[in-house]
């Protein structure tokens, strides 16, 4: 597969999709200068969805990329959820908040989801990806008929190995820097940690699908890197969070352009699954070793989005899901295009 022309790339770009932080805006920018634009759907349902993908369809009539987390149903224990709310009171109280009395489940996944399914049918997007897992024969199936390349995000080539046996066209391959959450199936299984370099250049050995390379990739000199190991392509996402066009609020883009940059922790104290953040006030808080267990995803993230709805109203705005990779440092500000336009520049001097 020539995955460029497929899709009518004219750089082997990708913006990662970065739920919570990605915009229709954002991923219109992206396609129009000639690389990947992607729009999260794994916190949206499907009202939402289609108002974003109208809004996208709006602004570009390029190819464009819908990513959607496939991940199990949470296991509900009431007395981790209690101990997790209970070790937290002391947190809101300290911003004359409370805590949430029960637990919800606030994200939807994609696995058995017939309404998103509909949704992502009826704009015949020309890429599906998909984070945590996969979706079920049936729905690969409706997803190639309406014409989809489908992308599966993986850490490992067991992983690698599931997405081919399930029909997966291509691979993302998401190494230990990437930001954001880690894309492991299963999170309670043994992780390896796989750099993304040395993911890349293994599955490209391996050499049954085609490779996207992600994690700790900001500038063309890494992109170049990515392809000299075997990638088809890069995808970026802390490269973009700086964008004015993404979601990233004041607090996020301020502590991206500090020294915090510079340390990022693997977490899961803000949302239940291993997510790599900048070090902030809630990365310190899931270090302790006094913390009880963390409940299942998406669980978690209810208490963690109620944290730090209550320190922001107090103006303190380092309790956020502020996800960034190892790259961070070379994070750089300027519109999306601009940024693409940049990458390009710096990918054909290489």
């Amino acid at each position: 597969m020539d995955f460029l022309a497929r899709l009518g790339l004219s750089l082997p770009l990708i913006q990662a999709p970065m739920a919570g932080t990605s915009t229709p805006a954002l991923a219109a920018e992206v396609c129009n200068a000639g690389a990947l634009g992607s729009l999260a759907l794994g916190a949206i349902g499907p009202d939402e969805t289609r108002r974003q993908i109208a809004e996208l369809r709006a602004r570009t009539d390029r190819s464009y990329n819908l990513n959607l987390f496939v991940h199990p149903a949470p296991i509900v224990d009431a007395a981790i959820e209690a101990a997790w709310l209970e070790a937290l009171a002391p947190r809101f109280a300290a911003f004359g908040a409370e805590p949430p009395t029960h637990l919800e489940t606030i994200y939807e996944s994609f696995l058995g989801n017939a309404a998103m399914l509909d949704v992502v049918l009826e704009a015949k997007p020309a890429v599906v990806s998909f984070h945590f897992g996969l979706p079920d024969d049936a729905t690969i199936r409706a997803l190639k008929q309406a014409g989809c390349l489908l992308l599966g995000s993986v850490t490992s080539v067991e992983e690698a190995e599931l997405s081919l046996a399930a029909g997966m066209d291509v691979l993302v391959a998401q190494g230990w820097e990437a930001g954001g959450h880690r894309g492991m199936f299963d999170p309670e299984a043994r992780d390896d940690r796989l750099g993304t370099f040395s993911l890349v250049r293994i599955l490209a050995d391996w050499g049954k699908l085609p490779v996207i390379a992600a994690g700790g990739i900001m500038d063309g000199a890494g992109i170049r890197a990515a392809l000299d190991l075997g990638a088809v392509a890069a995808q970026l996402g802390t490269a973009f969070v700086a964008c004015p066009e993404s979601n990233a609020d004041a607090g996020y883009r301020s502590l991206l352009a500090s020294d915090a940059a510079r340390h990022t922790v693997m977490t899961r104290a803000i949302s239940g699954r291993p997510a790599r953040c900048l070090a902030n006030r809630f990365t310190e808080l899931g270090e302790r070793e006094d913390m009880p267990p963390v409940p299942a995803y998406p669980r978690t993230y209810h208490a963690g989005k109620a944290l730090n709805a209550a320190a922001k109203a107090q103006g303190e705005p380092l309790f956020g899901a502020q996800w960034a990779g190892q790259g961070a440092p070379l994070s750089r500000t300027m519109p999306a295009a601009e940024l693409v336009a940049l990458l390009a520049a710096e990918l054909s001097l290489t």
